[in-house]
């Protein structure tokens, strides 16, 4: 069993930036792939970037790419999504989710993907 918890999340102008973080409760990244999700209000879960775990290929949703980047400390057992020029459309509730999977070069862009998920970082962007 894995327990993710997210942090990070808030409220920023239009334009801003933020820094999600991903802690585990197990070390799980040299062996645990990671995805981020997003759902904003009314809308299906959509997938924004995800991380393999041993050979750390990143995958980004063209809706984000060149905006948000993922990266991973593992002396810190924590992923980071960089969000930067946000946008309103960019207003969700964000979440990580992992699997044990050490495939080299590719992640899952699905939900049904991964096995264990966080509670969700709110994320607004307002002016």
């Amino acid at each position: 069993q894995v327990q993710l918890v997210e942090s990070g999340g808030g409220l920023v102008q239009p334009g801003g930036s933020l820094r999600l973080s991903c802690g585990a409760s197990k070390n799980f990244l040299d062996y645990y792939a990671i995805g981020w999700f997003r759902q904003a209000p009314g809308k299906e879960r959509e997938w924004v970037s995800c991380i393999s775990s041993i050979d750390g290929y990143i995958s980004t949703a063209d809706s984000v790419k060149g905006r948000f980047s993922l990266s991973k400390d593992k002396a810190k057992n924590l992923v980071y999504l960089q969000m930067n020029s946000l946008k309103p459309e960019d207003t969700a509730v964000y979440y990580c989710a992992t699997v044990r999977n050490e495939l080299r070069g590719w992640c899952s862009s699905v939900t049904h993907g991964y096995d264990y998920w966080g509670q969700g970082a709110a994320v607004t962007v307002s002016s």
